[in-house]
């Protein structure tokens, strides 16, 4: 959908068109989708999360101002319910199954079987390492490069200051670096 598709669409939902909601609900339930199981560890968890979100997103859309791209505000309305289910949850550790949900990617040339097979090992080694950092340093990481959003976004979303959310950033990466340089110096063993 290009901008002026989704801005007709828009309109079109604002005004109460269930058809024009059930085409932005096509366009983003897959990113949406995607956000909420990072953030939340489960398939279970993040279709729950969906539904609740364009829930919330259907009631406002009368408050949805244009000076922020949709995809954005639709992200932050899925990032604070998220983060309102976390801290609904009082668990310190959060686990990710087998399944994983990734942004949509240019389609790759095909590669080998081997090849395909230790990417997909480096891949569960990397969300399980994500996995493993604390709250506090996870929740920034995802936001940061699954939703696209600058420190100032996430600052606002998480209730920090932006050095706090750089701070965790920096500290999740120097985590995550650590414990990926561990975990493949015991595989080269």
């Amino acid at each position: 959908m290009n901008t002026q598709e989704q801005s007709a669409v828009l309109e079109q939902a604002r005004r109460g068109d269930s058809s024009a909601f059930e085409a932005l609900y096509r366009e983003f339930a897959a990113p949406v989708l995607g956000l909420c199981r990072h953030m939340l560890g489960t398939k279970e968890a993040a279709e729950d999360a969906l539904h609740e979100v364009f829930i919330k997103v259907q009631r406002s859309m009368n408050t949805f101002n244009d000076s922020m791209p949709f995809r954005n505000w639709l992200f932050s309305v899925a990032s604070h319910y998220c983060i309102d289910v976390l801290r609904g949850r009082q668990h310190d550790r959060l686990w990710m199954t087998d399944e994983d949900f990734e942004p949509e990617q240019a389609p790759a040339p095909p590669a080998s079987p081997l090849t395909e097979l230790i990417a997909q090992e480096k891949g569960a080694r990397i969300r399980a390492a994500v996995d493993r950092l604390r709250d506090e340093y996870r929740l920034p990481l995802v936001l940061q490069y699954y939703s696209d959003l600058s420190y100032d976004e996430i600052a606002a979303q998480l209730h920090m200051k932006r050095n706090t959310v750089a701070t965790m950033i920096f500290r999740g990466k120097q985590e995550l670096r650590h414990a990926l340089a561990m975990e493949f110096r015991e595989v080269a063993r």
